[in-house]
């Protein structure tokens, strides 16, 4: 079998081109490849498409890639948390396609099992098959490229819009453990978009947070087998980030007035420390 654990981030990635497509695990700043993407960003890569739930936050993931100019174009599906992409979109510096979440998981999935198209009741109606949705402006405000309709049929009295699958050039995932061969486990919600990148990536490049000789994973828990993924990097001890933070602070609540004559106040503990979950990669995701 080969070994295909390379040194570092950066020789992973050292012969991505200008140009290429990327599909980009992860949903939020959850279970996102950073090694990988900083260490494309230092190497200087630019012109780049995108294939990602999300487009990163400011500063952050696939944002640091966006802020710099360094995507031309992406496919994703939830944009709301990065007021760069919104600038560079909206000044007609960066060509987005609007997709279906499920829809985009799908295009990942069918790729990665050879299949070039599917049916899906997603979008049926909409401008996502009807045609006409912005997906490049000028810096006058006026579309440019708008998305073309699609082909709608109709099976069981339902109807279906066609969509194609994706092969990128390129796929960069993390996972929590890896091995020599290539065999990958994710950790809980790091499973989103992670195992579908790592299949339909033509080259697949991962990150691990722990590597493991050949045979020490159970093969009933591996979730992507060897053969998807080209690469293995160790990156361990990875920041990982808490998107959007939401605590309830005992004590807070206990200095208020119960709202029922009798209740007792809540004891609620915070949803997140400041520094468990965060800092925990068997917590973590």
């Amino acid at each position: 079998m080969i070994d295909k654990v390379v040194a570092t981030a950066a020789e992973a990635v050292s012969d991505i081109p200008d140009g290429a497509s990327l599909a980009v695990g992860g949903f939020g700043l959850c279970g996102i490849p950073v090694a990988l993407i900083d260490a494309l960003h230092q190497q200087g890569t630019t012109d780049l498409e995108t294939i990602s739930n999300n487009c990163g936050v400011d500063n952050w993931g696939l944002g640091v890639l966006l802020f710099d100019g360094r995507i031309r174009r992406t496919i994703s599906s939830y944009v709301g948390e990065n007021k760069e992409f919104a600038r560079q979109y909206l000044s007609g510096e960066l060509e987005v396609e609007l997709t279906p979440q499920g829809t985009l998981a799908e295009k990942l999935r069918a790729g990665g099992a050879g299949i070039p198209a599917f049916y899906t009741p997603a979008g049926v109606g909409t401008q996502v098959s009807e045609g006409g949705l912005p997906q490049k402006y000028d810096d006058a405000g006026n579309v440019t490229v708008a998305s073309a309709a699609k082909e709608v049929r109709t099976f069981g009295g339902q109807d279906y819009v066609l969509e194609e699958s994706v092969n990128p050039d390129f796929a960069l995932v993390h996972a929590w453990k890896g091995d020599r061969h290539g065999n990958l486990v994710f950790h809980a919600t790091a499973m989103n978009f992670n195992p579908l990148c790592a299949q339909a990536g033509k080259i697949t490049i991962a990150e691990v947070e722990e590597l493991v000789e050949p045979g020490e994973l159970d093969p009933e828990h591996v979730h992507i087998p060897g053969i998807f993924v080209q690469r293995v990097v160790l990156t361990p001890n990875p920041e990982k980030r808490i998107e959007k933070r939401t605590v309830s602070l005992a004590s807070d609540q206990a200095s208020q007035p119960s709202d029922q004559a009798g209740s007792a106040p809540s004891t609620e503990q915070p949803l997140f420390s400041e520094a468990s979950d965060i800092s925990n990669p068997a917590k973590a995701v």
